[in-house]
């Protein structure tokens, strides 16, 4: 992992003030104060493909909206990884138990592609919070849809079959579909990799 240039990514000229636009355009609408004051909270990373982003054990601090590329949440249960989540560009990612009740993480992150990522420390982010409401009402928009997200993956593998899993992803997650590799789809469907090719298969 290394650090952008403050003032632009490494491939684009995009600066702070463009990620936090495009931040409350995802998430919650704000005012030009509020876009300058998130704008001056965001630390940039670029990190390689399969490059570890957070190690089981460590702390997670922040918050990371995904500017480009696709990172990975995953366990180890009877020595095997299963993902619990993949996160796509201009999606938010977060080990949330771990970051809210400030505890080591069980959960590991790592970079399925080259990722450009810009980190929202927790800490930073409550402190601007405090002096706007907009950024108060983003944070919670924030936190809704991740634990949305969250219900939306443990019903789908609660209730559904294979089939109905596998085209649910599809609609909600296309482009994971598309670049993550089928083995860690598998896993987040909770099927074997063989069942997810027959699902494919079937399905054309």
């Amino acid at each position: 992992m290394y650090f952008c240039s403050k003032y632009k990514n490494w491939e684009h000229m995009t600066t702070s003030i463009d990620i936090a636009r495009r931040i409350a355009e995802v998430n919650h609408p704000l005012s030009r104060e509020s876009v300058h004051a998130l704008a001056e909270i965001l630390v940039c990373r670029k990190y390689r493909k399969g490059e570890i982003v957070l190690q089981a054990g460590e702390v997670c601090k922040s918050m990371l909206f995904i500017e480009k590329g696709m990172l990975r949440q995953f366990y180890y249960k009877y020595d095997k990884e299963v993902t619990e989540h993949l996160g796509e560009d201009h999606t938010i990612f977060m080990c949330i138990e771990s970051l809210f009740k400030e505890e080591p993480s069980q959960i590991q992150v790592d970079a399925l592609e080259t990722s450009v990522i810009y980190a929202l420390p927790k800490t930073e982010l409550e402190r601007v919070a405090l002096h706007s409401v907009n950024i108060q009402l983003m944070y919670r928009k924030i936190l809704e849809e991740s634990l949305i997200i969250s219900q939306v993956h443990a019903d789908l593998v609660r209730f559904e079959t294979a089939q109905n899993r596998y085209k649910r992803m599809c609609k909600l997650m296309p482009q994971v579909v598309l670049r993550a590799p089928l083995v860690y789809i598998a896993s987040y469907l909770q099927m074997t990799p063989e069942t997810l090719s027959r699902v494919r298969a079937m399905l054309g």
